[in-house]
């Protein structure tokens, strides 16, 4: 496995310094873990909510329907949607003004269910994502999935960077810089591989000084 000044010498190689500082700053911002706290309960359920409608989907068709999004959920209230009940699914389905995704809308439930549990265990949604620590990223993603409803995989990923945390993505770049580098053979599902993966990226970490959102996309602009 190479050292990590090695992986960033090849990307400023390939894209040069100021092309990788403008990048980073546009993409990999993260917040201190007091904004996150303060981030609203509906706010976690909004953007998760916005990531599984975006995931496979054009983006800017999701972004220009949003205003209509927050007024059909009535602005994400968590424990209200944890309670979903049937005649809201017929309601939305009938709801021309959003994409109608039977999947993806029964996804808001079950997801408002894991906020709200969180809310009864940590005090807010926030607080609990303000715990988190970047070495223990994969650790938590995994239990992250268990306990929702179509954030296991890439969608997870991103919502999370989204929201302020620092956050790996598996995006085709940053799993071939994976590959290249020798810490995987493959895109990483298996808690062995994630496992490999989380100690590569935190000795990464601690080597450069960079957030996993920073490691992330410099690995992909490194291939």
């Amino acid at each position: 496995m190479y050292q990590f000044h090695t992986i960033e010498a090849r990307a400023l190689e390939k894209h040069g310094a100021e092309k990788i500082e403008e990048t980073l700053a546009r993409r990999c911002q993260v917040r201190s873990s007091e904004e996150i706290a303060a981030t609203p309960n509906d706010r976690w359920l909004a953007e998760a909510t916005r990531m599984i409608f975006q995931a496979g989907f054009n983006w800017d068709v999701v972004d220009k329907k949003w205003p209509n999004f927050e007024k059909s959920f009535n602005g994400f209230d968590v424990h209200y949607w944890a309670m979903m009940a049937d005649e809201e699914m017929g309601r939305l389905m009938q709801d021309a003004s959003i994409i109608r995704n039977a999947m993806r809308l029964a996804s808001i439930g079950r997801n408002a269910l894991y906020f709200r549990d969180l809310i009864t265990e940590h005090g807010s949604v926030g607080a609990f994502f303000a715990s988190w620590d970047p070495d223990q990223y994969f650790e938590n993603l995994i239990a992250m999935r268990k306990r929702t409803s179509r954030l296991g995989g890439t969608s997870g990923m991103i919502f999370l960077r989204r929201m302020g945390l620092e956050s790996l993505v598996f995006s085709q770049d940053v799993v071939a810089a994976l590959i290249a580098n020798g810490v995987v053979d493959k895109t990483p599902n298996s808690k062995r591989d994630m496992a490999g993966t989380q100690a590569a990226v935190s000795k990464w970490r601690a080597e450069s000084g960079r957030t996993l959102s920073e490691i992330s996309q410099i690995l992909a602009m490194s291939v």
